[in-house]
């Protein structure tokens, strides 16, 4: 009987110490930090790289789980509103940047990161490019972290340059660009592949213009308030209306969606578009292109956009998109730390040589293969100021208005003093 008791008690204290260990490991387990990642990506190997880049900071961090979230892009714009102000707000989630960034910042439902950028000597924010943080900078406080950019360029077709007697590599000002697309009429050949039908590629042109006449001060008093009537727009809508001028589209550019778009270029049947740094890499030539292969990767020419002489703008000032990541209000403080992990030199190499992005932390250009991208990660490493797209930067109201008076002043419909009180209209109105 004392042996069969002593067996009982054993047991009795198996059991005890078994549930002890439980109750620990559900004690660890519920003190673990989660941070609830929101994202749009639909990419599966841009999102496999995260994964892992998310799993190996888990294995270096074991009190912290990562938990990843999806939503298509247009439920994510329209869903993100109200769950910023619910109880199931994510730690952190994508943004352009822009007016829509400045309008979270205003809720209280974000939190600006720059005391965890300027810790240990401003260890962080000097590993990034400083015109991407300026570029998620509102207020002199940084709203999100910056993890890719893209920056917008001319493309051209070395076999038609050579043909029309103009060297790319030549042009540096406005004056040089327009003597080039006159070049190109005279023998024959379209100049630009235009796309009028979407009008957003057309207000690169524009965008870019008013950058080179006013400089990255006047363009940034504009939108703080002193509005868009001022020479420097003018004089950019009059630039503008110079290149109309030469017709320089191709026919039916008006009407032109942005894959026809980059099929007239792709074909060979324009020799310039103004586009993104992916326009000209291999895989993105055959899509567009007819015949399903487009131009030779060495037959692709490129080059920033031109100076404006007499204009505040630099060669350096670059136009295009910019991305980041947003921490909100009550997200716990290990959020920070992850994107600092997410966002070294490692691991945006990483990024940067499997999904061929553009990164914006320093040095990690290097990991970029394609030499369309490499050139475009090269210039913007260099970036003196990075101006995100208007649609983004002035919000979608005012931005829609710039886009239409682009394609209005190419075109010839509008003056210079018609098109820029239609912005002004507009932006009046936001300002309210």
């Amino acid at each position: 009987m004392i042996h069969n008791f002593g067996r009982l008690a054993r047991h009795r204290n198996a059991i005890a110490l078994s549930l002890a260990a439980l109750l620990a490991g559900a004690s660890a387990s519920a003190a673990q930090t989660t941070i609830n990642w929101l994202h749009l990506e639909a990419n599966p190997e841009r999102l496999a790289t995260w994964e892992e880049i998310a799993a190996a900071y888990e294995a270096e961090n074991p009190d912290v789980n990562i938990e990843f979230q999806f939503l298509e892009n247009e439920a994510f714009k329209a869903k993100l509103p109200t769950l910023l102000q619910s109880n199931e707000a994510p730690d952190m989630f994508y943004t352009w940047g822009g007016g829509v960034l400045e309008a979270q910042s205003q809720t209280g439902a974000i939190r600006d990161i720059t005391a965890a950028m300027d810790e240990n000597d401003g260890e962080w924010r000097s590993s990034i490019s400083p015109a991407a943080v300026d570029g998620l900078t509102i207020d002199g406080k940084v709203w999100a972290a910056p993890i890719q950019s893209g920056v917008v360029s001319f493309f051209y077709n070395k076999e038609l340059f050579e043909e029309a007697g103009v060297d790319g590599e030549s042009i540096e000002t406005w004056d040089d660009f327009l003597a080039a697309v006159q070049a190109l009429k005279d023998a024959g050949i379209t100049p630009i592949a235009g796309g009028g039908g979407e009008k957003w590629p057309i207000h690169f042109y524009w965008s870019y213009l008013a950058m080179r006449e006013l400089g990255q001060e006047g363009f940034n008093t504009a939108k703080n308030g002193e509005g868009f009537m001022g020479e420097g727009f003018v004089a950019a809508s009059e630039n503008l209306i110079e290149l109309g001028e030469l017709d320089p589209f191709q026919e039916g550019w008006l009407g032109a969606t942005w894959p026809e778009t980059q099929a007239v270029f792709a074909d060979g049947r324009a020799a310039i578009i103004l586009s993104f740094e992916n326009t000209a890499t291999p895989q993105n030539q055959a899509n567009a292109a007819t015949d399903g292969e487009g131009l030779a990767q060495d037959n692709i020419g490129r080059f920033p956009f031109p100076v404006v002489e007499g204009g505040e703008g630099q060669i350096t000032d670059d136009f295009g998109g910019l991305n980041g990541w947003v921490v909100t209000t009550n997200a716990p403080p290990e959020t920070e730390d992850f994107l600092k992990y997410f966002t070294n030199v490692e691991n945006t190499r990483l990024l940067a040589e499997r999904n061929n992005v553009l990164p914006t932390t320093i040095g990690a250009q290097e990991g970029v293969a394609d030499p369309t991208m490499a050139m475009a990660a090269e210039q913007m490493s260099k970036a003196t100021w990075h101006q995100n797209y208007l649609d983004q930067d002035l919000g979608p109201n005012v931005g829609r208005v710039v886009n239409d008076m682009s394609v209005e002043l190419v075109d010839g419909q509008m003056t210079p003093q018609e098109a820029l009180q239609q912005i002004q209209d507009a932006f009046s109105m936001e300002m309210m």
